[in-house]
């Protein structure tokens, strides 16, 4: 009752069965941080907050891989080694990420490496890149510059 008015009472909706806490569990980010795509490698891929170190940027350039977000992979790319286009092979599945070792590529860093193995299927095989990256400032941001030789 409120204020002498009998009130009915409220129907709870049954939760989803994937909910938890009464909310869609997030996907988590194909890079292997353990965080969240939207805390994580998904504000690089929208725009909305820039990779900070180079290991950030090589982590959401797999994630764009694992995604299927070409145009991420340009954008990310140094436009001196930039090629025109990047067409994904839709048979490939990028499906882990390790990184074996880093240098430079820190907040005040204005390049870096990163070594990494990253893991995919296809067809009915699986395969792994392994890669030293470099990566470089331009404009402020960090951009992958190529494979270091």
């Amino acid at each position: 009752m409120l204020n002498g008015v009998r009130v009915p009472p409220v129907a709870h909706p049954v939760p989803h069965p994937l909910a938890h806490n009464g909310a869609v569990p997030p996907i988590p980010c194909p890079c292997g941080t353990g965080l969240p795509l939207v805390d994580c490698c998904g504000r690089a891929l929208s725009g909305t907050a820039p990779a900070a170190t180079a290991e950030a940027l090589m982590r959401s350039r797999f994630t764009a891989f694992a995604e299927g977000d070409a145009d991420y992979l340009l954008r990310s790319w140094h436009p001196d080694t930039r090629p025109r286009r990047v067409e994904l092979d839709p048979d490939q599945r990028w499906v882990r990420l390790e990184v074996l070792g880093r240098t430079g590529g820190g907040l005040l860093h204005a390049e870096g490496t990163v070594e990494f193995r990253a893991h995919y299927l296809e067809g009915a095989g699986q395969g792994v890149l392994h890669e030293n990256s470099r990566f470089t400032r331009s404009d402020g941001n960090w951009v992958y510059w190529g494979t270091v030789r």
